[in-house]
């Protein structure tokens, strides 16, 4: 799919320095290639783009602050005030780099996406979905993102779950491609809907998380997680619904929900605290506390860390032999190690959920996103 290129005005400027005008004709040429690319770079890397050009074109940040509740202005507005007094060829010097290196990740040799495997499903573009050797392997394939779930991630996840659910594979396994496992909700979730739009988004997306988590819980086989570097929000909270989670020593799970002014979700408000105990769930859910994947083992949420060097030929030929079990016993021992709860865990998810549509539109919320926004734009 062709994403909406960036647009920004053209620019002409006069400048007698060398140096400068070789700033300025890199500047220029970015602005030419950056209406070239095929992939919608993200919000976050918008933003940069956007106060880097207003500081090369204008100059430090002068005009008035945007409500608190104009997502969208507020975080351009936050964007350009915290370059400061960069200087105009500072930031023009840096948006030809930025947009270079957007470039560069296009090209053959820098992607990331997974290649063709044997078993591919067809039909997906935000997750690779492969059956191989009795294991239907879900994976996460936005690495440009590092993984974050958007709107169209969590509608295929859910499609990937019901047809592993019915297909012939044994076990089911859910991981990561490039860097990151996933790095939690994609913030352009919200920052992409004005304002008006705001309470109809909360109640689609308490709907779609509601049926989302659900899948998790009624699973049908085995379902394995193969955590392969830093989890965030989501991407941890459901783990506790996965019957193994393996993870790569580089692992990092955190979830910053109070943060961002928000809740958890997954059934971890109700897993967690099974999971780790009150005092150590507590640490995590309400204080943002980052583990590592030793704490995490340790405390119970990831089953065994191996050293990234080895991570993924020993848990592959680990999982192998567990897809080599007998089927229908795998299936009916899930069933009496999980079915007790089922309903709990649906009463749960269905309270998460109803409380994050209302964290979603306060205000607490808004200044959550806005000041986080404001950090990860900063260069």
């Amino acid at each position: 799919r062709r994403a909406h290129a960036l647009c920004v005005p053209a620019i002409h400027l006069h400048m007698t320095a060398a140096t400068m005008q070789a700033s300025q004709e890199d500047f220029e040429k970015a602005q030419e290639q950056l209406k070239l690319l095929k992939n919608d770079p993200g919000n976050e890397t918008k933003l940069k783009l956007y106060a880097l050009f207003k500081q090369a074109t204008e100059g430090p940040c002068n005009s008035p602050k945007p409500s608190m509740m104009d997502f969208v202005k507020k975080a351009k507005w936050d964007a350009w005030n915290s370059l400061g007094t960069l200087s105009q060829d500072s930031a023009r010097q840096k948006y030809a780099e930025l947009v270079s290196s957007l470039v560069s990740a296009e090209s053959p040799g820098q992607k990331q996406d997974a290649s063709p495997e044997e078993g591919r499903h067809d039909g997906y573009e935000t997750i690779v979905v492969t059956t191989k050797n009795q294991i239907t392997k879900i994976m996460f394939n936005r690495p440009e993102r590092k993984n974050a779930f958007s709107t169209a991630m969590y509608k295929e996840i859910i499609r990937a779950l019901e047809e592993a659910g019915k297909d012939d594979s044994t076990i089911a396994v859910i991981t990561g491609n490039g860097d990151y496992y996933s790095s939690g909700n994609d913030l352009n979730n919200f920052i992409s809907v004005s304002s008006k739009e705001m309470t109809e988004m909360a109640q689609m997306g308490e709907a779609l998380l509601k049926d989302f988590v659900a899948h998790f819980i009624d699973f049908p086989k085995p379902l394995i997680a193969v955590v392969n570097g830093p989890a965030v929000g989501i991407a941890v909270t459901i783990l506790g619904l996965c019957d193994v989670v393996y993870a790569c020593d580089r692992a990092t799970f955190h979830t910053p929900f109070s943060q961002l002014g928000q809740s958890p979700e997954g059934c971890s408000s109700y897993l967690f605290p099974k999971i780790m105990g009150l005092a150590k769930a507590s640490e995590v859910l309400l204080f943002n506390k980052k583990l590592t994947a030793a704490e995490a083992c340790a405390q119970g949420l990831v089953t065994e860390v191996f050293p990234e060097r080895s991570f993924q030929k020993e848990v592959w030929k680990r999982l192998e032999a567990y897809a080599a079990l007998p089927k229908n016993s795998l299936a009916v021992t899930k069933q009496l190690l999980r079915g007790v709860e089922k309903e709990k865990l649906h009463a749960v998810n269905s309270k998460e959920s109803e409380i994050l549509r209302e964290r979603w539109l306060s205000e607490e919320c808004a200044n959550g996103i806005a000041n986080f926004l404001l950090q990860r734009s900063k260069l």
